[in-house]
């Protein structure tokens, strides 16, 4: 007898083929795919998935549920989005390895991405820290090495090229990260202290995640050379020169780029065609997100953050950074505060930075420079770079995934942290039809799950983990708004993480089935 039977729906197993009538049953942490008479087969618990579809369970490639999944370990924000697997440690931002000094450094640097929850913070090495995940969270987890953390133990706060000895360390790091659990690297350069690694030192380190089977993620250095293409251009050099796989973050049309879809899109198919193995994420919306000290330019970042706080402290240092943001970010006054600290700045969020200057009666960079001092860097924003004509294109290839990209703190988040994937299956699929839904799914599901080598995942085959979404075609949306972010999706019925049920009927179920994923399976069996 197996423990459940999900009867009557129409199953589409990720792999981009067409759906298909079956059942789909569950024993312990397994599924098997059952077809034709199942009127026998005797279950404990039997779903009538009648007008749903049945299908894996999601992977979102680009999460910032890194401490949060552990404080807030329902993880509904996702979860109820049917993801049942989030990959952190993206844009070079993690928090291990770390010894506890520059564990206590980042902290204080990216609580603007990750807030700062009351945890233990009781680890240093990759296998201490995805130990917390797990039976610890609803969704599973898989980590990519952050370059930031390599670079604060090897080479300390300071904007300067790496020393020979220290890219060895960092090497080393790789090595025994990924021997714990980790998937690959990341970067994200616009983040100190990551920010300050050269392309000869990120080569090298790349040389080793391709040794350990990896795949080097990054969040492009937008605002070299050209502040269009020259970023995207170095991601390719350090692939090729290296013979890493690639993952270029959230590409999608920023302001510099609006209206050259074509072009981007020729610049992947061009970099896929020279051998270079390349491939993207993209979310559904038109707004970035991120912590307000991305306005700040990487000088000011120099000896780690409470320089920074010094310096945003100084008039002649914070006159100096006036007007050096990123070009990415357009004009700041245009920038929605999403989440601040303190109860008394609270006020802010969901206001400009135009709206709050002139409640303030302030000038709009002081405004920013004040709100970072007050909140001691813990402040959040997002700006509508992009075009949703855009993005509509850019999710057509078939290099890309989705990803939801979303920052999980603040009352005013932007809305892809509560409604990334059934905006996608409601919208974008039922309502606009953009991709079909075996497209959608496959993007979703078993094309991430190759991608980062999460084996056991990502499919409905026999076997396979029991990482299952019903969800019904009709009703599907997500309903998150930008006045509205934290509205939890409609449609999705059925969540089951490793054989557990987390949501039934729309409801959690406050299980806590999440484990710590490698690419070769569960972090202990290594």
């Amino acid at each position: 007898m197996f423990d459940v039977l999900i009867r009557g729906g129409t199953i589409v197993d990720g792999t981009g083929n067409v759906g298909f009538k079956g059942d789909v049953a569950i024993e312990a942490d397994r599924l098997k795919i059952l077809v034709g008479d199942t009127s026998s087969v005797q279950a404990a618990n039997t779903i009538d998935a009648s007008g749903c579809i049945v299908a894996p369970g999601f992977i979102d490639v680009h999460t910032h549920s890194d401490l949060i999944a552990l404080s807030e370990p329902l993880n509904e924000p996702k979860i109820m989005q049917g993801i049942c697997t989030e990959i952190v440690g993206l844009d070079g931002i993690g928090y291990a390895p770390l010894s506890k000094k520059n564990l206590e450094m980042m902290l204080l640097l990216y609580s603007g991405v990750d807030g700062r929850p009351k945890l233990d913070y009781n680890w240093s090495s990759v296998a201490e820290y995805l130990q917390q995940f797990r039976h610890k969270t609803s969704a599973n987890i898989a980590y990519l090495v952050p370059n930031g953390c390599l670079r604060a133990e090897a080479v300390g706060w300071e904007g300067r090229p790496a020393a020979e000895d220290e890219i060895r360390k960092m090497q080393d790091m790789i090595r025994q990260g990924m021997a714990q659990g980790a998937i690959g690297l990341s970067t994200g350069l616009q983040y100190p202290p990551g920010s300050w690694a050269t392309t000869d030192e990120l080569v090298e380190l790349c040389k080793t995640v391709a040794e350990c089977g990896g795949v080097y993620v990054t969040h492009v250095r937008y605002d070299l050379g050209d502040g269009v293409f020259d970023g995207f251009r170095e991601a390719l050099r350090i692939g090729i020169r290296s013979g890493c796989p690639v993952h270029i973050s959230h590409y999608f049309a920023t302001i510099p780029l609006r209206g050259q879809t074509a072009r981007m899109l020729q610049f992947v198919d061009d970099a896929r065609a020279s051998g270079v193995d390349l491939t993207f994420d993209a979310y559904p919306y038109e707004a970035g997100s991120t912590t307000m000290h991305i306005a700040v330019p990487q000088w000011a970042h120099n000896g780690g953050p409470h320089e920074l706080l010094r310096r945003l402290q100084n008039r002649n240092d914070r006159d100096r950074m006036r007007g050096q943001s990123s070009k990415i970010l357009g004009q700041i006054e245009g920038m929605v505060i999403s989440a601040v600290k303190t109860e008394k700045n609270k006020w802010c969020e969901g206001l400009t930075v135009a709206a709050t200057a002139d409640r303030l009666n302030k000038d709009p960079w002081d405004t920013v420079c004040d709100l970072m001092i007050e909140e001691d860097l813990e402040v959040a924003f997002y700006t509508f770079g992009g075009d949703m004509n855009d993005v509509k294109v850019m999710i057509t290839h078939p290099a890309h995934m989705f990803c939801s990209d979303g920052l999980r703190i603040g009352g005013m988040p932007n809305p892809r942290t509560y409604g990334t994937y059934p905006k996608i299956l409601g919208q974008l699929v039922r309502d606009e039809r953009v991709l079909t839904m075996e497209q959608a799914i496959r993007k979703m599901t078993s094309f991430p799950a190759q991608r980062f080598g999460l084996r056991d995942r990502g499919i409905l085959r026999d076997g396979m983990k029991a990482d299952i979404v019903v969800f019904d075609p009709v009703t599907v949306s997500g309903v998150a708004t930008f006045a509205n972010p934290k509205q939890f999706p409609l449609g999705i019925e059925y969540v089951f993480v490793n054989g557990k049920m987390v949501v039934e009927k729309g409801k959690h179920t406050g299980a806590l089935p999440g484990e710590p994923l490698t690419m070769r399976g569960y972090v202990g069996r290594i």
